[in-house]
């Protein structure tokens, strides 16, 4: 890891003030005056202005989110999943969201690096939703949300695979109640819709309302 990358982590400094910090001598590694560029592991001692620096511990977990409740820590008189989820966890940030009608895998962390590389189009996370509609989607409907369907934000175009009500929906984008909007464009509602994975991650035996502590020491 570049040091200044290892500064940013563990104090409050932009890389940019990081570099500075290096440059006007503040910085030492191993006893040694650090350099711009240098690389460094967790096995070094890397101080900054007398204080002996540490990498934050990284917390990441996969939640089963159930129907009902919203992605957020102000409810508003909603139920949220910080309701569910212990008071250790409570510092996590989700990535990305489901709203309070969906359900399913939702990845919460203090990894502002996982988050980025989930969540960046250029990284091009696939996630998988499970939905089942009010009635029988048809051919033509099929095709032309495939292609790409016109809605107010831009073309919504989603991968499926199934048949009459039930569908596995795949995208690589993830604008606010994209999947619903649409469907509701040519005349469905959803009446249930979950996701079963997002990116390499998967929802697997998890069950409702339940979460699971993952390592991300290896950013996928």
């Amino acid at each position: 890891m570049r040091l200044n990358k290892f500064l940013a982590l563990s104090t409050s400094l932009s890389r940019r003030a990081a570099d500075q910090a290096i440059l006007s001598g503040r910085v030492s590694v191993n006893s040694e005056p650090a350099q711009i560029g240098q690389e460094v592991t967790s096995g070094d001692k890397v101080i900054l202005s007398g204080m002996i620096l540490k990498l934050p511990r990284y917390k990441t977990v996969l939640f089963n989110k159930p129907v009902g409740y919203i992605v957020s820590r102000a409810g508003q008189g909603n139920k949220t999943i910080y309701d569910i989820l212990p008071d250790s966890l409570r510092d996590l940030k989700p990535v990305g969201r489901l709203d309070k009608d969906s359900s399913g895998l939702l990845v919460l962390t203090n990894n502002g690096d996982l988050a980025q590389r989930l969540t960046h189009p250029s990284f091009q996370k696939t996630k998988i939703y499970q939905v089942t509609l009010d009635k029988p989607l048809s051919e033509n409907h099929k095709s032309r949300i495939q292609k790409g369907l016109t809605l107010e934000d831009g073309i919504s175009r989603l991968g499926l695979n199934g048949s009459g009500m039930n569908w596995a929906i795949s995208m690589e984008e993830g604008r606010n109640r994209q999947i619903r909007r649409t469907f509701q464009a040519l005349g469905y509602k959803i009446l249930k819709l979950h996701r079963t994975s997002f990116g390499s991650y998967e929802i697997n035996q998890l069950k409702t309302g339940e979460y699971i502590a993952i390592s991300t020491d290896d950013i996928l």
